[in-house]
């Protein structure tokens, strides 16, 4: 007789912890754009960050129950390229890459060419390629190392070609973002280390990439004000720094219980992008230390319910897959609260599910909606096949 191991519950508890994560986004990025010098315009709900969340959270719903309901498997290589999802995913992501570099196509936002402009009748969507290349690296990654195996331990033959890949995304995306960038590439190493690359191995493309990283940065000043500010912030106070020790203020200001919903004043101009990459520290003013903690308490109870599903999965490309999209939203948070209380320096890093912004929520949610199915899956094998690697 089969026994069936029902775990299924682990999957609910990650999407209800997704949902209240989606849902707080939702209500402090309302709070965020109150603006005293401009009244919301309902007919033109789509200019307005707060009215675009509203819209955004249902749909990310949506999104991830949708993704939940097919196979994770059919992201797998195991049938060859052409049969995989993974394989349209990642050159369409690269596609992406190049076209937003055309100025005909990209648009340049605070100086960065990082956004396509797509019309949608008597409205704009504005989608950022690198969000998706970031997730086609995470897959594309879990996929040739459960195609090949204990091969990824060939240098020439399997190692070179799969950084290979990476680079080539990494390479598009630095031009423009470097933080996702720098974020894509330590992805791109921890993941081929739990998939049991050598060490050596991992060690001998550091210097290549630290090269192109530090030519990164010389290319463009800016990037290495924000290093400076980091280390000297006193000297920077009111240029590359002054975002930073806002954040802190804000932080600070909300004390134990904070100023109340709504109620805080940080965002009536004296903290830049107070929607998206700072959202945090207006939890902060106004939840005070107890709505940080529970916002970072959710994220831990995340990474822990997704490192159980990693655990019980029984099948390695499932196991691999769940493992790079905890590790992803896990650091991503890790790095944005990071950022916010300045003990990593600025960069647009966004707080997943919490910032503003419509391609790293749906995008998110659809990732996790795969995490739902391989927990679905793992809940339903039987019991009888749980030692075995082939079931």
């Amino acid at each position: 007789m089969v026994t069936v191991i029902r775990k299924s519950s682990t999957g609910d508890y990650i999407a209800m912890v997704v949902v209240f994560l989606m849902a707080t986004d939702t209500i402090f990025v309302f709070s965020a754009s109150a603006n005293i010098s401009q009244e919301l315009d309902l007919q033109r709900f789509y200019d307005f960050p707060a009215l675009r969340q509203i819209l955004f959270f249902p749909l990310a719903c949506l999104v991830m129950y949708t993704v939940a309901c097919f196979n994770y498997r059919r992201f797998s290589l195991a049938h060859g390229w052409l049969k995989s999802l993974t394989s349209y995913l990642l050159v369409f992501s690269i596609a992406l890459l190049i076209l937003v570099l055309i100025p005909r196509f990209g648009t340049e936002i605070n100086r960065a060419r990082r956004w396509l402009r797509i019309p949608a009748g008597p409205i704009m969507i504005s989608f950022q390629p690198s969000e998706l290349a970031k997730w086609a690296i995470i897959f594309f990654l879990a996929a040739v190392c459960d195609k090949f195996s204990a091969d990824i331990r060939l240098y020439w033959k399997r190692f070179v070609p799969i950084c290979s890949v990476v680079a080539v995304v990494v390479a598009l995306v630095i031009t423009e973002d470097f933080g996702t960038a720098a974020f894509i590439s330590l992805l791109g190493f921890l993941m081929l280390i739990i998939a049991g690359a050598k060490w050596w191995h991992i060690l001998t493309p550091l210097p290549f990439f630290a090269i192109a990283f530090l030519a990164a940065l010389i290319r463009f000043p800016g990037r290495m004000q924000r290093i400076w500010a980091f280390l000297n912030p006193e000297k920077w106070a009111d240029s590359a720094a002054y975002q930073a020790n806002q954040s802190l203020i804000a932080l600070g200001s909300g004390g134990l219980w904070g100023k109340g919903l709504g109620k805080g004043i940080c965002k009536y101009g004296h903290l830049p992008e107070d929607t998206t990459d700072f959202i945090f520290a207006i939890i902060g003013e106004e939840l005070g230390f107890i709505g940080t903690a529970a916002v970072i308490g959710l994220f831990i109870v995340f990474v822990s319910l997704g490192i159980l599903v990693v655990v019980r999965c029984r099948d390695r490309f499932g196991q691999l897959l769940a493992g790079g999209i905890v590790l992803t939203i896990g650091m991503q948070a890790a790095i944005n609260i990071g950022v916010v209380t300045v003990m990593l320096p600025t960069k647009g890093i966004p707080l997943p599910f919490v910032s503003a912004g419509g391609t790293s929520m749906l995008l998110s949610a659809a990732a996790v909606g795969v995490l739902l199915n391989i927990a679905k899956q793992s809940a339903q094998r039987p019991a009888q096949f749980k030692d075995d690697p082939g079931s």
